[in-house]
């Protein structure tokens, strides 16, 4: 696999190229030959006019291309506008397709199911690469559509932008011709050709989660119940102003889904306090504001390209967020991109969206970069030794961001440890560490109001007060603990889901729900005995009285509680030592 890689000057040196590349076809071996153009502009005419050539030049080659924001090329950011790659296959078994199709709202769900049954019925296809222009799209059903395609083809790609980061857009192929709104599909695949992909960010969660508690689409309307430009106002003083976009761009929000950490920036906030986020994020996710440092970055940057080292790659496409761009600026961007390109030709561009396969989901990513890598031929000898990139990005300095950030980070998980035991010891017994009185009653409610079935079983150690006075109220505390031993095991040898706590004093309450319920004797009975056998050196052997009861209809937690308690009652009168069911 060999790609040819040149800026866009003018029509003249574009034809040379073309020719040069015409030539160089006729007297070698190659199976495919296909060309990506990337370009800053959305004019039609121009675009169409540089399609032509390449038909013109060197029909039967395949083409594919999309607006920017930016280009990549030989692994730099390109001053010029438009930048043409050209790649040719040299294996014989290397089969290269093209579809693109408009994609739309109404039309989404009709081109997942084209392309599912294009690629599931083709086995020779191994990876998908895609071009969309996503502006204005919810891109979740798309990607969750993607997800039905065979395991083992990878897909990757992304979204068409422009430099003003507006709304236009445009992708183009010689399958579909010019289209504003559309996605452009490129299917690779063969016996000898080989692909590997990763995504790196480098952006590391900073401060507490925030659960997202109103949202829709790209629309993030409220975090912990607040409006969510307050959380940027709050911990970072940005403000609500033109400048806003800018100033977020290091610290977008990162969130788990399906399985692995997504970064997603805010690019706008509205006078509600509601953010528009660059795509999707789903309600109920908890979410950390991130930070961006070029420290953290470039050493992502260098386990990455190390990871795709091993793979030999002969081609390297990338697709980075023009988040990343800004954030760089012009003259550093190229420090992220320029290491692949001492693996292997790289090239790409700036996008609105990266697209990435992990474990079988399509995800869209945002403030990342994705990597796809080709090669050609099995693996030869020992991987390549000639990968670069500066030292001095690493050279035991650390940043003064990245210093705060540690001390927040370890700062805020001591924080959230100290949380919760202060929760924990909200609704624990701190003797014994069941539920205290109050919890374990509000879970009895809970279960009834949700219409669940409820069994209560009440306990009471018996003659404890001659315990304390006789032996101590050390030994008394033993002896609580004994009892609280038995009930635990048997809970979890016996029940589900059988919770408990200490009513007060030497009294306990177990609750059992649903399925559980028609284990309440048994677990009453077991308690009773196990307790009765247990070994007190210190005093003399104990015993339980115990009371059990089933919640009727319409009953409130005071009436269940109060005819467990009788049937405790009656278990005292009784000799005591027993169970009593009412």
């Amino acid at each position: 696999m060999r790609q040819f890689q040149f800026n866009y000057v003018n029509d003249n040196a574009f034809i040379r190229e073309l020719k040069k590349l015409s030539q160089w076809c006729k007297t070698m071996i190659t199976s495919t030959v296909f060309f990506q153009v990337f370009t800053e502009s959305v004019d039609s005419n121009r675009v169409k006019a540089i399609c032509s050539l390449i038909e013109r030049e060197m029909p039967g080659a395949l083409y594919m291309g999309c607006s920017t924001n930016g280009n990549i090329l030989n692994g730099e950011f390109s001053n010029y506008d438009t930048t043409v790659t050209c790649t040719v296959c040299e294996y014989p078994n290397t089969k290269i397709s093209l579809k693109q199709y408009v994609l739309t709202p109404e039309t989404e769900y009709d081109v997942i199911k084209e392309v599912n049954n294009y690629v599931n019925s083709n086995p020779w296809i191994k990876a998908v690469e895609m071009l969309v222009t996503i502006r204005g799209l919810s891109m979740t059903g798309f990607c969750d559509g993607l997800d039905n395609l065979r395991n083992n083809v990878k897909v990757f790609g992304g979204g068409a932008f422009i430099p003003d980061f507006g709304n236009s857009a445009c992708v183009f192929s010689n399958d579909g011709g010019f289209s504003e709104k559309g996605v452009v599909f490129l299917f690779l695949g063969g016996d000898d050709l080989h692909i590997d992909t990763t995504f790196i960010t480098g952006w590391k969660p900073l401060g507490r989660e925030l659960v997202v508690s109103k949202a829709k689409g790209c629309m993030l309307y409220e975090l912990d119940g607040k409006p969510a430009y307050d959380t940027y106002y709050k911990y970072l003083n940005i403000k609500n102003d033109e400048h806003f976009f800018t100033n977020t761009l290091e610290f977008p929000f990162v969130y788990d889904h399906n399985g692995i950490s997504i970064l997603r920036a805010p690019i706008a906030s509205n006078a509600d306090g509601s953010l528009e986020m660059t795509a999707d994020i789903e309600e109920g996710a908890l979410a950390r504001i991130a930070y961006g440092d070029p420290w953290t970055i470039l050493e992502s940057v260098r386990n990455g390209a190390e990871g795709i080292r091993s793979f030999q790659p002969e081609v390297i496409h990338v697709f980075s967020c023009a988040a990343r761009r800004t954030f760089w600026g012009k003259d550093e961007v190229s420090k992220e991109t320029v290491p692949f390109q001492t693996l292997a030709p790289t090239s790409g561009f700036y996008t609105s969206g990266e697209f990435l396969r992990s474990d079988g989901h399509v995800n869209q990513h945002n403030v990342t970069l994705v990597v796809a890598a080709f090669r050609e031929g099995d693996l030869i000898g020992e991987y390549n030794d000639s990968f670069e990139m500066k030292e001095e990005n690493f050279s035991g300095k650390v940043s003064m961001i990245n210093r705060l950030a540690t001390f927040i980070e370890a700062a805020t998980e001591e924080l959230e440890e100290a949380n919760a035991k202060l929760a924990k010891m909200a609704v624990t017994d701190a003797l014994t560490g069941l539920f205290n009185r109050g919890e374990i009653q509000r879970r009895i409610s809970k279960a009834l109001k949700d219409g669940k079935r409820v069994s209560l079983v009440m306990l009471d150690i018996d003659n404890f007060k001659s315990v304390n006075d006789t032996f101590g109220h050390k030994e008394g505390d033993n002896v609580i603990k004994g009892l609280c031993g038995c009930i635990e095991k048997t809970l979890a040898d016996v029940t589900d889901d059988g919770q408990s706590g200490r009513w007060g004093g030497e009294e306990f309450m177990v609750l059992l729900c649903d399925d559980d319920c028609d284990k309440a004797d048994k677990t009453a009975e077991l308690i009773r005995e196990s307790f009765a056998q247990m070994p007190f050196p210190n005093s003399r052997p104990q015993s339980v009285s115990i009371g059990v009861t089933d919640a009727r209809e319409n009953e409130n937690t005071d009436t269940v509680v109060m005819r467990a308690d009788d049937a405790l009652y009656k278990a005292k009168n009784s000799g005591k030592n027993t169970v009593v069911r009412l």
